[in-house]
């Protein structure tokens, strides 16, 4: 056995600066100084008799054993951890932290109805969250840093498990002066991919909008240039086209106090599955489904409510 065996501190220290390539920002994020940082990677270093990192004034280079390295220290402090909440899961459910990554095209949008319902149920989790893009959370997941993902399927995020929630119908939204505007669905057909605005690449929602129209041909006419679905919806009312939008966010009135109008596509693959993802192999994930359940019976209960208050 190795004399010297790194300790989790350490890793810690390699992993930050991996992850953001500079030693202030990194040790900003380990909350600790610029120093105790460096000297921590250091020791490492020394105690291996390797380098991990070259250092210059204006970059930060990872060795290719460096590189090796962080690979091999993010399953171990995910394993770490595991070790913890596997611990505290033995306990009461959902009482303690939990730290979610949910998609930009879900938070806004669900978030603000559903966390209060949760808060209700359970007042003594933590629920953290981090929004970032489906790949960027799928990574978030699979290094440890977050411990579940609210996602919307079809998408692949590795070696996952995961619960459906519900599903969230795709919808067309075009100016309400529109010749073409239907009575009640859009026929695929009929959308003009030359007028097509969709989310810029690394969100999901546009390959989930481009298949529920089973149009091949409007991946490659379709302008890719929105950054939010705000964004989107603030383009179409100035006239720029039409757009693709998941009812949950029309549900939520993204659509007030514009001159836009929405309608559901005639299509059976017009939907996204909204879901919770775990690690497959996470000591919590008993946890994790009887979150969804709360999520779902708290879906269930909204769309109740806003039955009563269309009545």
């Amino acid at each position: 056995m190795s004399s010297y065996l790194p300790t989790l501190k350490q890793l810690q220290y390699l992993v930050a600066l991996k992850e953001h390539g500079h030693f202030g920002r990194a040790a900003e994020a380990c909350y600790v100084t610029q120093s105790t940082l460096s000297a921590g990677i250091k020791e490492l270093e020394t105690l291996l008799d390797v380098v991990l990192v070259e250092r210059t004034r204006r970059v930060v280079r990872f060795t290719e054993l460096g590189n090796q390295m962080v690979e091999k220290s993010h399953r171990i402090l995910r394993e770490a951890e595991e070790l913890s909440e596997m611990a505290r899961s033995a306990g009461k459910p959902l009482a303690g932290d939990v730290r979610m990554s949910v998609i930009p095209t879900i938070a806004p949008f669900l978030l603000p109805k559903l966390l209060p319902r949760l808060r209700e149920d359970r007042p003594e989790l933590k629920l953290y969250l981090k929004e970032e893009t489906s790949q960027s959370a799928c990574d978030s997941l699979h290094h440890g840093q977050v411990d579940c993902v609210l996602l919307a399927h079809p998408f692949p995020c590795g070696d996952v498990e995961s619960e459906l929630l519900f599903r969230d119908e795709i919808f067309v939204a075009f100016p309400k002066d529109d010749p073409r505007d239907p009575p009640k669905s859009v026929d695929p057909a009929l959308i003009d991919e030359n007028r097509l605005l969709l989310l810029e690449d690394g969100h999901c929602l546009k390959d989930h909008a481009l298949a529920a129209c089973n149009r091949p041909e409007l991946r490659a006419s379709a302008r890719m240039m929105g950054t939010s679905l705000h964004t989107l919806v603030q383009m179409v009312d100035n006239g720029l086209g039409l757009t693709l939008l998941p009812k949950m966010s029309v549900d939520s009135g993204i659509l007030e106090h514009t001159n836009i109008i929405a309608r559901p596509i005639k299509s059976d693959r017009a939907y996204r599955e909204i879901a919770l993802v775990w690690r497959r192999n996470s000591p919590r994930k008993e946890e994790f489904r009887l979150l969804a359940e709360i999520m779902r019976d708290g879906q269930d209960w909204m769309r109740s409510k806003d039955r009563k208050a269309a009545a």
